[in-house]
């Protein structure tokens, strides 16, 4: 098959091809396959004589301009080591993105290094307070976005408040969603319910509901909601957000192995199983995180997406075209515009959420 030429004016996707627990094969055979299948334009930074190597392997020379890069971020290390290595390939991927010579950054590579070294050398939009991760729930008809993943453990109620536009920033552009429902993550549905900082925050997002630019609040959710599809746009703090996250994928290995060993528990299950052979694996499918392409970063002067570190050729292929439509879509100026639009009310909402403290 004839390799897919891109398309005039594509975003360029700089490939971190040293980060993860598969670098550099792994990454090098996703980024071939983004290319060859899909067209997208990918330049992949690391160890040029390594990745040569694998591009000849792949029959991909030329196919996938390289960018050398010399240091990589392990897998162990965290923000404090990884920020201050200028030579890494995260760090030198950034740079790209720096000199316009790309749009956006893909790694899967140890997520604290990642975030730290994208904050420092992309820097926040101005007006954003702190960026936010952001995760693609496997719910129906559509994804619901939660965030803060991680990024940030602790939070104030005007940081929940940008998230929710960031948030919608991200629903709007990579899915099509043109008002999402913004709800914020709690411990009961009823208004007033949570610790100071849910209370504040929902506090805040009712009174700005209205926009510019709009939010369609629609107030409190629980956990047991997270995989409801009640909203679109979950916000929490990166604590909260991130023991939410790791909890549902642990539920939903757990079911998965459950269901497994009912279907392999003798000759009649077995049949049944062989049965239903194709809905299982749509299902598999649809809860795999590698579906959807890793977490965003967002609210930099960049696109950033962090595939997960076991990531194989399949999730690299899924987190290139993530990051393409991002780019593609101008996230970062979707951001900018939402956030220059509420920080003209900035000044009362930091007295109003100041008032009660």
């Amino acid at each position: 098959m004839a390799d897919r030429p891109a398309p005039a004016g594509s975003p360029v996707i700089a490939v971190d091809a040293m980060g993860g627990d598969h670098a550099p094969r792994e990454i090098v055979r996703g980024a071939v396959r983004a290319v060859r299948e899909h067209g997208l334009r990918l330049v992949l930074v690391g160890r040029l004589p390594e990745l040569a190597s694998l591009l000849r392997e792949e029959d991909a020379i030329g196919l996938v301009p390289v960018v050398h890069a010399e240091d990589a971020l392990a897998m162990h290390e965290g923000a404090l080591t990884s920020w201050r290595r200028p030579r890494s390939s995260v760090a030198v991927a950034c740079k790209l993105i720096r000199q316009g010579d790309a749009a956006a950054l893909v790694s899967a590579g140890s997520t604290g290094g990642v975030v730290a070294t994208s904050t420092v050398r992309l820097r926040t939009q101005p007006g954003v307070l702190r960026a936010a991760l952001a995760v693609a729930l496997p719910t129906l008809p559509r994804p619901t976005i939660l965030l803060d993943a991680g990024a940030n453990a602790d939070a104030k109620p005007e940081m929940l408040v940008q998230f929710a536009h960031l948030g919608a920033a991200y629903a709007q552009t990579a899915h099509g969603i043109a008002a999402p429902r913004v709800g914020i993550l709690t411990i009961g549905a009823e208004p007033g319910k949570g610790n100071r900082l849910a209370r504040k925050a929902a506090e805040l997002l009712s009174a700005t509901a209205s926009g510019p630019p709009a939010i369609d609040f629609r107030g409190n959710i629980e956990g047991h909601d997270l995989l409801a599809g009640e909203v679109d746009v979950v916000v929490t703090d990166g604590f909260t957000g991130n023991v939410a996250l790791k909890s549902v994928e642990g539920a939903v290995r757990f079911a998965f192995d459950a269901v497994g060993e009912a279907l392999t528990a003798g000759p009649l299950a077995k049949a049944g199983a062989l049965l239903q052979r194709r809905p299982l694996r749509e299902l598999r499918a649809r809860f795999d995180s590698d579906t959807y392409g890793g977490a965003v970063l967002l609210g930099l002067n960049g696109t950033v997406v962090i595939a997960h570190g076991a990531s194989r050729a399949h999730a690299v292929e899924q987190a290139c075209l993530l990051a393409h439509e991002l780019a593609g879509g101008r996230i970062v100026d979707e951001v900018r515009r939402r956030v220059t639009a509420t920080n003209r009310s900035s000044t009362w909402l930091h007295r109003l959420s100041q008032s009660e403290e």
